[in-house]
């Protein structure tokens, strides 16, 4: 009667997923790469608190470009201008941490004089800081240079062209509420999405090559299951493991070192269901190194050629916008750029997943091309 039951694909892939899980939270790499790695830069950057040396500033759309002060400041190094942008548009990426400062520029022509607003948020108050320290050196040097001119003015026709060629400059400074943005707010979400990457590319290449190599593959292969139910239950383990080791992350992040999560559990399950995207999207370029490998020995050099190049462009410890143009151009069209993108979004911006269609978009597409040479490449035996 026993052998009559019908065959389980389903407890067939539930028992090699088990299986493959025991092996996975048995080798010491996997749990040094997965979770121990990832939480050594997390504590080292945990203790930091400081913000990359590129600025975004908003220009106020009603602002003055005529002035001198404005033209003194945008020709500052470190200096990224948001023009084109609404009031309401700055505002919005100002409280959200998207933009350090928003400067309107203002002169009057019956005065003389010229005027400068600043406002800031905590949402960056580093950046702000320096932005302010950087418009107030501005507007002083104006100021002195101004005064100077006229000091040394005999009559009133030269101190006129005193003030034509140097005016004095009011500094008004508005201070909005905003959520502090902290530098393991910008480390963690970038350690997450390298661990993911590191993971599945090299987690799935070194185990299915060793599946192969060691003929497991060929014997599963005597039993009645099918091979697609053999990879969703190697996959399966890894994902369970992955997710456990992101879910550590994330709570050491957030409550050791205040690692902001907007909606509190719910970012958390919506971080956890993206690093679940990013996953199954990376494992494939593990399929195929696995495929393509012809020693275990080459696995580590092609799998490097694929992780470090994301590791080191894709926003994991610098925001892509410190890079010149040209490598601005390659860490865009790398997937951990939008792995890292959509995490640091969700976590501290509270958006949601139509926020970030554009990222998951992109990587669903990255994972059809990567999956499409996955089938080409990967061999069974």
């Amino acid at each position: 009667m026993e052998q009559n039951k019908k065959y389980s694909q389903i407890r067939a892939m539930k028992a090699i997923a088990i299986a493959s899980f025991r092996s996975i939270i048995r080798n010491p790499s996997a749990v040094i790469f997965s979770i121990a790695f990832p939480l050594v830069f997390i504590v080292a950057f945990g203790f930091i608190n400081g913000n990359s040396i590129k600025m975004e500033v908003g220009i106020d759309p009603e602002s003055d470009t005529t002035g001198t002060i404005y033209h003194s400041f945008i020709s500052s190094p470190g200096i990224a201008l948001k023009q084109n942008l609404s009031t309401v548009e700055l505002n919005e990426r100002l409280n959200r941490g998207r933009v350090d400062a928003i400067l309107k520029f203002e002169h009057t022509d019956e005065t003389g004089l010229e005027a400068v607003e600043i406002i800031t948020s905590q949402a960056s108050r580093e950046k702000g800081m320096f932005v302010r320290s950087l418009i107030t050196n501005l507007v002083d040097k104006q100021n002195l240079e101004y005064y100077k001119n006229v000091s040394r003015s005999i009559d009133s026709s030269t101190i006129a062209v005193a003030r034509e060629t140097t005016r004095p400059t009011e500094l008004r400074e508005t201070k909005v509420t905003g959520r502090e943005y902290k530098m393991i707010d910008f480390i963690l979400p970038g350690q997450l999405g390298f661990s993911i990457l590191s993971a599945a590319v090299f987690g799935t290449a070194f185990v299915f090559y060793s599946l192969r190599q060691t003929m497991v593959l060929k014997r599963f292969f005597a039993t009645p299951i099918k091979r697609p139910y053999i990879i969703l239950g190697e996959a399966l383990s890894r994902l369970v493991f992955q997710l456990l080791g992101s879910s550590v992350i994330l709570f050491i992040g957030h409550f050791v070192f205040g690692f902001t999560l907007i909606h509190g559990l719910w970012t958390a399950i919506v971080m956890l269901l993206l690093s679940a995207l990013g996953l199954i999207v990376f494992m494939g370029f593990g399929f195929v190194v696995s495929g393509i490998a012809k020693s275990e020995n080459v696995i580590p050099p092609i799998a490097n050629i694929i992780t470090l190049p994301q590791f080191l462009l894709c926003g994991t410890f610098f925001p892509i916008d410190a890079f010149p143009k040209w490598l601005q151009v390659i860490s865009n069209v790398l997937p951990l750029t939008y792995l890292n993108d959509a995490l640091r979004r969700v976590a501290f911006e509270g958006a949601g997943l139509a926020d970030i269609s554009t990222q998951i978009l992109i990587l669903v597409l990255w994972g059809v091309v990567v999956y499409a040479a996955a089938v080409r490449f990967f061999r069974w035996e």
